[in-house]
């Protein structure tokens, strides 16, 4: 989710110089930002945001049908976010902000309507897949490629 924001601020955005802190601490558009609870973390074994977290799925969304719930609890291991100072920009230019949490605080899940299947998230969904019990998001995904598939050839 964070490098496609990224992407999307340069490419449809016209923020050329986007970018994460992580990367570039100087960046004129800090479109991914370290978590303001970790920014005075110096010691930072086991200090992540970590674990399962609760995120709001948004109505009528891709992740909600995908899903079939509204709330849902998917496991994190990270420290930088969505910068929420380009919400606005980012949504008036088809940015759905799909999933959140934290009252709305944090971005969780990204997605494009008018795509086949643009869907990024900020959470770990492999770490709730399993052979026989695929992930909905990756479940999602394969019907995607599968309906492309078939249109193209069928």
């Amino acid at each position: 989710m964070q490098i496609a924001t990224i992407e999307f601020g340069r490419n449809v955005l016209g923020l050329g110089e986007a970018h994460s802190t992580e990367f570039d601490p100087a960046s004129p558009h800090p479109v991914i930002g370290l978590m303001n609870e970790q920014k005075q973390i110096t010691d930072k074994g086991g200090t992540m945001r970590l674990g399962s977290q609760e995120v709001q799925l948004r109505l009528h969304s891709r992740a909600a049908r995908l899903y079939g719930a509204f709330v849902i609890h998917e496991r994190h291991r990270h420290r930088y976010e969505f910068n929420n100072a380009y919400r606005d920009r980012y949504e008036q230019a088809g940015f759905l902000l799909s999933g959140t949490s934290h009252g709305g605080a944090l971005v969780e899940l990204i997605e494009l309507a008018d795509h086949p299947f643009f869907l990024a998230c900020q959470f770990h969904p492999e770490f709730q897949s399993k052979p026989d019990a695929a992930h909905p998001l990756f479940k999602g995904f394969i019907a995607a490629v599968h309906q492309q598939q078939h249109q193209k050839t069928g």
